[in-house]
């Protein structure tokens, strides 16, 4: 195998990320016959197919998923070697990966405007992901530099660095009968039916906790992986949803809902970057490092401040 290109490893884990050579074409900016070049060159190399074909379903074979993980050590290698020699040229240049779990990308967009101004050198690239689980397994496989996420994993070896305060909060439609009732208690929810977040993700543990402290059981009818979805569903009147204040900004200051002022909230979590201790970091990654922790306490209070009323605590 002394001739595999690293396009070839690269285009290989892309079509065996997607399953699909018309997705990872899209992905690579290549067109699907040229994906599909590589692959049978690499395979070719290999000696062995690496992906069985039915019709448009693409499926790795047993000699694909063994040769998948030695292609992602590869790349993740040579991406780590070539932000060292970054680090030599001193040069705040080249590309950045940030994962980020799906409630961070209603604000670190508007915070890398400015960090691109500041550097604009650098070739940032998001990836966003479902919920906080899938972003632990792209810390774990090095597919990412940093991650923004609410709850730091325990179960990898990582610097996680709190940078803001990140409140949660329970919202209604714009009609419901609790819009305008004052503060309730905890209790005063349970006629109500709630539309919530899966089990992986960092809003449903923050909701559990919350309701677990004071000993409610929520009436849930519906479960998503979506934010946008819940939204959609809570203005249309199908319930109640635990919602990070930083997804329905733009609702809220519409009137489309309403925060219910329920004691003991918001729910005041933090939001973490975060990287594997054993990554070397590029002067890339380093310099959006510092940017978040030095900008994003601010940028969210000047969102967080009008919506409830007051600043949230800082972070300590």
């Amino acid at each position: 195998m002394k001739n595999v290109t690293f396009r070839q490893l690269r285009v290989f884990s892309e079509v065996a990320r997607h399953l699909s050579f018309t997705r990872a074409a899209e992905q690579l900016h290549l067109t699907p016959p040229a994906v599909t070049m590589q692959v049978k060159e690499l395979e070719s190399h290999v000696g062995l197919p690496l992906f069985e074909r039915q019709g448009r379903k693409v499926a790795l074979t047993t000699a694909g998923e063994y040769f998948l993980v030695y292609a992602k050590r590869l790349i993740a290698t040579l991406k780590d070697a070539d932000d060292a020699m970054a680090r030599f040229k001193r040069l705040e240049t080249g590309v950045l990966t940030i994962g980020l779990v799906s409630t961070a990308k209603y604000f670190v967009p508007h915070l890398l405007v400015r960090f691109r101004e500041e550097h604009p050198g650098v070739d940032v690239r998001l990836q966003v992901t479902g919920n906080r689980e899938q972003l632990v397994a792209m810390l774990l496989a090095n597919e990412v530099d940093l991650a923004v996420m609410g709850r730091p994993p325990k179960e990898l070896a990582t610097r996680a660095e709190p940078f803001a305060a990140h409140p949660h909060v329970i919202v209604c439609p714009a009609d419901h009968p609790l819009r305008s009732t004052g503060q309730v208690p905890v209790a005063a929810l349970a006629p109500y039916p709630f539309i919530v977040r899966e089990p992986s993700s960092g809003t449903r543990h923050a909701m559990e906790g919350f309701f677990r402290e004071h000993r409610f059981e929520p009436r849930i009818t519906m479960e998503m992986s979506s934010n946008e979805t819940i939204k959609q569903a809570v203005m249309a009147g199908m319930g109640l949803s635990f919602l990070s204040l930083h997804t329905v900004g733009l609702e809220l200051r519409n009137g489309l809902m309403h925060i219910v002022d329920v004691e003991g909230t918001p729910v005041m979590r933090t939001w973490n970057v975060v990287n594997l201790l054993s990554k070397v970091l590029s002067p890339a990654a380093e310099a959006f490092r510092y940017f978040i922790l030095e900008e994003g306490e601010a940028h969210l209070v000047k969102h967080d401040t009008p919506l409830l009323g007051r600043a949230p605590l800082p972070v300590a």
